[in-house]
């Protein structure tokens, strides 16, 4: 049984800068990158709204670029996912990769949220070439262009209203013949000039060529199917926290977000903190994402010095 001071788990833009933090404050964190190093950010390609790169910097860089700041400061960054977790009692104790066990003083929670998709292939096919589930990342792209929202909710609004102050045109695909959003953002999109809602229409295909995607495939309620061609297509039906595992122990939302105490990364359990898109459902970006890993070490810090760890 392996006993470490800071654990965090999750290596995306919060899970890095934790470490980075941690490190430079002599904590000795440990950090376990998931299934997904880099995080949901890797998704895509230039990130042209991280401060301090006015050319905008590959994705796949940023985090790399992150995570060996983290190393150059002592963090000890490894691979592997958490697979079982006791947080009924400190220290908390993690098992990794199902064998792999560690007790640790103070848990750090940055696991993400993994965006939905429909399923389809022609979708992961044309995954970072016209595919995204990220309008305020990905939007700039398609100035002047036009665009398609799959979804019916309030997150599918809001990506049609941003997008459609950059395209010249935005489709929202509805399955229904009406929204689930709430009537105020139902009506800012039927009042918008530029976006057309296509009601009773399910996504059969994202079509494309070797430059990226040119189109979607419809099929009507009716059983009728009609493309429509676009240069972006967009998801807009919402995102899975990656907090399963400890939602037994922590308190989360309706939606399974971790709850945060006001201001700060403070979990329901003293010593557990949460960084990131696992507890942020309203900005969702790495600029946030890294500032929630910054606010976590610091929290984290001051528990060990208040409990004299």
């Amino acid at each position: 049984m392996e006993k470490v001071r800071t654990l965090i788990l999750g290596g995306g833009p919060a899970g890095y800068t934790a470490a980075i933090y941690a490190a430079r404050s002599n904590m000795s964190p440990v950090l376990y990158e998931g299934l997904q190093p880099g995080g949901q950010l890797t998704t895509t390609t230039v990130v042209e709204n991280f401060p301090g790169f006015p050319g905008g910097i590959d994705a796949n860089t940023l985090m790399e670029n992150m995570r060996e700041q983290a190393k150059s400061f002592g963090a000890d960054i490894r691979t592997g996912t958490a697979t079982a977790a006791d947080l009924s009692k400190r220290p908390f104790r993690i098992t990794v990769d199902g064998n792999i066990e560690i007790e640790a003083d103070t848990l750090i929670i940055a696991t993400g949220a993994a965006a939905k998709y429909l399923g389809l292939e022609s979708e992961k096919k044309y995954m970072g070439a016209g595919v995204s589930a990220c309008a305020t990342c990905d939007g700039f792209f398609y100035r002047k262009k036009t665009v398609a929202v799959v979804g019916g909710g309030d997150t599918a609004c809001e990506e049609a209203l941003y997008l459609s102050g950059l395209a010249k045109k935005v489709y929202m695909i509805v399955r229904r013949d009406v929204f689930r959003a709430s009537k105020i953002m139902q009506e800012r999109v039927l009042s918008t000039p530029n976006i057309e809602v296509l009601w009773n229409c399910n996504t059969k295909e994202v079509l494309g060529d070797a430059l990226g995607v040119t189109g979607v495939r419809l099929l009507r309620k009716d059983g009728t199917e009609f493309d429509v061609a676009i240069d972006g297509f967009f998801l807009g039906i919402g995102h899975e926290p990656g907090s399963a595992l400890f939602a037994p122990y922590l308190e989360v939302d309706g939606q399974g977000f971790i709850v945060r105490d006001g201001y700060s990364s403070r979990t329901s359990v003293p010593g557990v903190f949460a960084a990131g898109d696992v507890a942020d459902k309203v900005y969702k970006q790495a600029i946030t994402a890294a500032a929630s890993g910054c606010m976590a070490a610091r929290d984290a810090e001051n528990f060990l010095i208040e409990k004299g760890l």
